[in-house]
């Protein structure tokens, strides 16, 4: 245990909470200063608080006001990076080929072309056997990737007989059928339909060719004000709300100053922390799109006979949360102090700089994939538990404490309760964005997407 001589208090190295005092049946534990459920028994001081003695206090939909409180960021100058600028102006950390599959059915033959040439497949089981907004949802996402920065050059693959077909899937693209490439729209795109007669991976491989010779050539000065930051966090404990998001929240914070985006999503585990985000909504209208967010994900909690307030995992609990409430207080803390600039829907790109809000479930995969069709270059992703999990974009572990960094170096790329400067972990995210070091996923091999799916399969 650790004995903080200021306060008196005794931090225990499990992550698991502990009374300061007695506590009554009914009163509220108090956490980052609000209340993280109630006791359902006595408590006594030292006794150990948790899922055994504490209920949430979280219901259904709620009613809220907007009462702005927060303060602008002092602006800095924006130090720069080394990224690949398209010639349609935008900018990527990355310069790979993705090879993206319009149906599951092509995802080995996607994988196979990647492979020719050390690029992504980015594989899923979706594209057909689905209706109305499962199937937009899917088609959204994999157009979303083809616009991506982070790659130099894209081939789509298509079977031929798929619901998400080539054609439709062009047009939604703001191209014709006709087209064979992305150069109308000014992206270094081929298309690859399966089915048609010959050998689909000579032919795929040719295609690879023209992206590689098309792609950018080299790295040139961006500031850093061009850089999008994913905020994620999946098998938090109880010390990732004290060491790991506060470090990003911090680095959250020194992006808005500097004129760069960050993203937030897991709505889900914002349930109970919420109306600390709504107290920074830049505006009434930010705010309203904000309870919409809150309250259509409880809705749909709702419309499959769910409650809202069981989130926290057996990973989670093991670490040391107890409630929603708890887990959420600490989750948020990755969005900083900054103002809300907006809120995005699930699908939508990055609209503005600053801090924004989006729609997305807690469930790392998922959500992780959002925020990189979202526009993310990159993803902080904190972590009490530890786990492998990579997106398409370099996804940086920020471990909370140190017995996961010391067992788990092959995964984690920061310390942050040995490492919580700001400045210092700023300048590994620059390194990172600029390639001079690869995210440990990179290194890993450990690159997917996974498709949010709502509805039923034919």
């Amino acid at each position: 245990m650790i004995i903080n001589p200021k306060d008196n208090v005794e931090v225990r190295e499990d992550g698991h909470k502990y009374a300061l005092r007695d506590i009554s049946a009914g009163e509220n534990i108090i956490k980052y200063g609000m209340p993280i459920g109630h006791a359902v028994a006595p408590i006594a001081k030292g006794e150990h608080v948790h899922v055994h003695n504490v209920k949430t206090n979280l219901g259904e939909v709620l009613e809220y006001r907007y009462e702005p409180d927060f303060t602008d960021v002092e602006r800095k100058p924006a130090p720069m990076i080394k990224a690949f600028r398209h010639p349609d102006g935008r900018v990527g950390i990355r310069n790979d080929i993705w090879v993206v599959p319009l149906v599951g059915c092509v995802n080995r033959l996607a994988e196979r072309l990647a492979q020719s040439c050390g690029g992504l497949s980015l594989q899923h089981p979706y594209g057909c056997s689905q209706m109305g907004k499962d199937h937009e949802t899917t088609a959204n996402m994999l157009a979303a990737f083809v616009r991506h920065p982070n790659a130099g050059g894209v081939l789509v693959v298509s079977l031929g007989c798929e619901n998400n077909t080539l054609d439709s899937f062009k047009v939604r693209l703001g191209l014709s059928p006709e087209d064979t490439d992305g150069s109308k729209i000014g992206l270094n795109l081929r298309f690859l339909r399966a089915q048609d007669p010959g050998d689909e991976i000579e032919r795929g491989k040719a295609l690879i060719a023209e992206l590689l010779e098309a792609r950018p050539k080299e790295r040139v000065d961006v500031p850093v004000s061009e850089l999008v930051v994913g905020l994620k966090c999946g098998g938090s404990d109880g010390f990732s709300g004290l060491t790991a998001n506060p470090l990003v929240g911090r680095f959250s914070d020194w992006m808005a100053a500097r004129g760069g985006s960050t993203i937030l999503t897991e709505v889900p585990e914002m349930f109970g922390a919420e109306t600390l985000l709504m107290k920074r909504c830049r505006s009434r209208s930010v705010f309203d799109k904000c309870v919409k967010m809150i309250n259509d994900f409880k809705d749909y909690y709702a419309s499959h006979n769910q409650v809202c307030y069981e989130n926290p995992s057996p990973g989670n609990k093991a670490g040391g949360i107890t409630t929603l409430e708890d887990k959420s207080l600490g989750c948020v803390q990755k969005g900083g102090s900054s103002p809300v600039e907006d809120v995005l829907l699930y699908g939508e790109r990055v609209k503005c700089h600053g801090l924004s809000l989006m729609t997305g479930p807690g469930n790392d995969l998922v959500a992780a994939t959002v925020l990189a069709a979202a526009g993310a270059h990159m993803i902080l992703f904190t972590t009490g538990r530890g786990t492998p999990f990579g997106c398409v974009v370099p996804t940086l572990k920020v471990a909370s404490n140190d017995r996961l960094a010391e067992a788990k170096p092959n995964w984690v790329d920061w310390n942050a309760m040995s490492n919580p400067d700001v400045e210092d972990f700023a300048k590994k995210v620059m390194r990172v964005a600029s390639g001079e070091e690869l995210a440990k996923n990179e290194i890993n091999g450990a690159q997917g997407i996974a498709i949010f799916k709502d509805g039923v399969t034919l």
